[in-house]
């Protein structure tokens, strides 16, 4: 009886995490609609994807990621994101294209950050933070920029003019905002670590 007990505590206790990290990744990201260092949004609710992946597992990770892809894909069917919003507009056969852009990569990322940190912690923690904070905006960037070249290169051909549209997706369609992600992501690292640690040391 007592083992039931503990577990549907634990499962509470996981589902409180889960629905409190999903709830700041809502709240930091439609505060960063607001918040453009180029085209797009900055997206700064990456940390709470790291927590919620290193705490309850890669799987937890993909549904937080999947929680802030869907924030991002609303702000733009909203008009809150008009970056967003203009590749909605765009999408001659669908927004499905969009959403898929949104989505998969942050729940691509969340997922990876989680089986980074668990294979890695097993040795030491505070690698295990940096490194899979490091890889959380990378993934993040990669996909977008996989999911733009095979959706929308006509859009990015015209946008880049005589430019190389590589060289122009990189510097001047998510060069900013990356690098903006990626400090911030790696600042918090160690803070990040240290959250782990007194949630896991509270949990045992």
């Amino acid at each position: 009886m007592s083992i039931t007990k503990s577990a549907n505590s634990e499962k509470t206790r996981r589902l409180v995490g889960i629905a409190l990290l999903s709830a700041i990744i809502i709240v930091l990201q439609v505060i960063c609609t607001f918040i453009k260092f180029g085209p797009f949004t900055i997206t700064l609710a990456l940390t709470p994807i790291i927590i919620g992946a290193a705490i309850y597992g890669p799987l937890s990770g993909a549904f937080l990621g999947a929680v802030l892809g869907l924030v991002i894909f609303f702000a733009g069917l909203f008009g809150w994101d008009p970056a967003t919003l203009g590749l909605i507009q765009m999408s001659s056969l669908s927004p499905l294209f969009v959403f898929i852009i949104c989505v998969v990569k942050t729940s691509v990322a969340g997922f990876v950050c989680g089986v980074v940190y668990k294979a890695i912690s097993k040795k030491n923690e505070i690698a295990a933070s940096i490194v899979s904070s490091i890889l959380c905006p990378v993934i993040n960037t990669a996909i977008f920029l996989v999911g733009m070249f095979s959706f929308f290169f006509s859009s990015l051909e015209s946008w880049a003019g005589e430019q190389n549209v590589m060289l122009y997706a990189i510097t001047g369609l998510v060069g900013i905002n990356f690098l903006v992600e990626f400090a911030t992501v790696l600042i918090l690292s160690v803070t990040v670590s240290r959250i782990i640690k007194i949630v896991k040391k509270n949990k045992a």
